[in-house]
Parts: structure tokens; C-alpha cells; sequence
């Protein structure tokens, strides 16, 4: 089978196996330099994901993510009071969601996969993405990269299905406002 290298960090779905960027300080360093070169250029679709920086940390220590695998629900804790109660599809039983407290490491927008066999980047960005519109990745093991993002399938996440390869999928809107809500360096605490 086929697996889909993520080309700016992502999961990949449908059964395929997530796969980190070994380029992103590269493509981290092209933005950077880009953005202070001089006024940007509206586009209708970003080819170049917007990109965060895993050396930055969160500025609101109190503000946390919190995904509970059995109800298949996220949430985000701020000085204590829960804000959204969302909910997820996750790894599937063979490629399993990791358990444990980490921390956003990278924050994407339009997040783009391409296929490590053949080296096939996947033409779609944005909300038809398999990844979504936006990206937040919590661990890397190795190559692999878990993160959660949202979906062009929402009917996976509103059975709250275990399908994923160890993501976590979001619906797009919801995805959106979580991504808004924390910073890199924000805990995430994933219990079952």
C-alpha cells in the first residue's frame, strides 16, 4: 500500500500511515524570510502553509487541550472553565491515538500530504484536504507525526468513529476554533 508523507507535517487518513516532514525548519525558514521581504500578495488558495514554530510557547499557561477517547470528545481548559465540548473520530484499534500529556508543536493552515512512494504531492488544500484546513500536531515518533486537523468526511467524526491512524479528525468549523483558541507549547492531555 501506498503512504502519504505529510509535506508541511500532517496525519494521513483512510487507512494510511502518518508520516512527518523531515523539510519543515527549511519550509519554517522560507516563510519567515518571505514574510519580512516585502507586502504579500492576496491568493485565493495558499500554496505555502502558514507555519509555527515548535520553539515557541504557549502565552496562556492556564489553557489546555483535553481529548477523553472514550466519550471521543476535546475540549479546551481555560483557568478552568471548559470551552468547547467537541467531538472526534481517533486511531482506529490497530494504529491506536497515544495516550499522555504533550504539547502543540506545530500549527498548519491548509496543511498538503504528498506520497512517500511515490513522491506524489496530493493536489487538494484547504477544507477538501484529507487533512483539513488546519493542522495542530501534538507528537512526533520518528517519522510519524499525530496531530489533529479536520476532515472533508465529517460523518466519521459525528459517530465519533476510530478510524484514523492515530489522529485525531475534527469537523472543519470545529478545527478552526480550537486552532484559534491555543498556541504552540499549549499542553494536551489525552486520556481514556
Amino acid at each position: 500500500m501506498d503512504t502519504l508523507r505529510p509535506v508541511s507535517l500532517g496525519c494521513l487518513v483512510m487507512g494510511l500511515k502518518c508520516v512527518g516532514c523531515s523539510s519543515l525548519a527549511a519550509l519554517g525558514a522560507v516563510s519567515l524570510a518571505l514574510a519580512a521581504s516585502g507586502p504579500a500578495v492576496a491568493s485565493p488558495q495558499p500554496q505555502t502553509p502558514l507555519f509555527a514554530s515548535a520553539t515557541v510557547h504557549s502565552m496562556n499557561a492556564e489553557t489546555s487541550i483535553h481529548l477523553d477517547l472514550k466519550q471521543r470528545r476535546i475540549s479546551v481548559i481555560r483557568a478552568g472553565q471548559s470551552i468547547g465540548r467537541w467531538p472526534v473520530a481517533i486511531g482506529d484499534p490497530k494504529t491506536p491515538t497515544p495516550t499522555g500529556v504533550f504539547r502543540v508543536e506545530t500549527k498548519l493552515v491548509n496543511p498538503q500530504y504528498e506520497s512517500t512512494k511515490s513522491g506524489r504531492v496530493h493536489p487538494v488544500t484547504g477544507p477538501a484536504s484529507p487533512l483539513g484546513h488546519r493542522w495542530i500536531g501534538f507528537l512526533q515518533q520518528g517519522p510519524n507525526q499525530f496531530g489533529i486537523h479536520g476532515t472533508p468526511w465529517p460523518h466519521w467524526v459525528k459517530i465519533r468513529a476510530a478510524v484514523s491512524n492515530g489522529c485525531v479528525r475534527m469537523l472543519n468549523a470545529h478545527v478552526q476554533k480550537l486552532y484559534e483558541l491555543v498556541d504552540v507549547g499549549t499542553p494536551v492531555m489525552i486520556t481514556r
